[in-house]
């Protein structure tokens, strides 16, 4: 990849997983604001809020980052699969995309119960317990990610080891 459409891909890339992070934390603020509210239109307005910051800003932010991610590696040095900080992090996200979909389904009942005037309800805070607990695991994984990202661990893949040796002069 040229350079200038390497740091352009690197830039796309940065910003979507950077704003992916930032949504999960306005979302885990609207979870505990729901969770923790004594106050009921508030605790009905947050998980409407939610699905909204769910469905147009995280997902998005989401696939965004695991394309541009995709687009990093094959276009780069890195590989896909040739260092195991990067094959960490594509098994990382492709978990957190699948738990995010599977996710959103409880965010949308809780949101349903909100417009009803029932999320407040006693019976559906284990629901919102982990709606909180959610959006915490999702920040460490994104926590972890992004470290990786940084520190870049060493270590190559099988794969990346015989690559290597493949280029390597003779």
């Amino acid at each position: 990849m040229p350079p200038q459409l390497r740091k352009l891909a690197l830039t796309a890339h940065v910003s979507t997983s950077v704003g992916w992070l930032g949504a999960v934390a306005a979302f885990g603020a609207l979870a505990l604001t729901g969770l923790t509210s004594r106050n009921a239109q508030l605790v009905n307005a947050a998980y409407p809020a939610m699905e909204l910051v769910g469905w147009y800003v995280i997902v998005p932010l989401n696939l965004a980052a695991l394309l541009t991610g995709l687009i990093q590696a094959l276009g780069t040095q890195w590989g896909l699969v040739r260092h195991y900080w990067v094959l960490i992090k594509l098994v990382m996200t492709v978990l957190a995309t699948v738990l995010l979909l599977v996710h959103m389904q409880p965010v949308g009942h809780m949101a349903d119960a909100a417009v009803a005037g029932t999320a407040a309800g006693a019976d559906l805070r284990p629901l919102r317990v982990q709606l909180l607990f959610d959006a915490g695991a999702a920040a460490v994984v994104l926590l972890v990610a992004t470290t990786l990202s940084i520190y870049k661990p060493r270590g190559m893949t099988r794969y990346g080891q015989r690559k290597q040796r493949s280029v390597a002069p003779r």
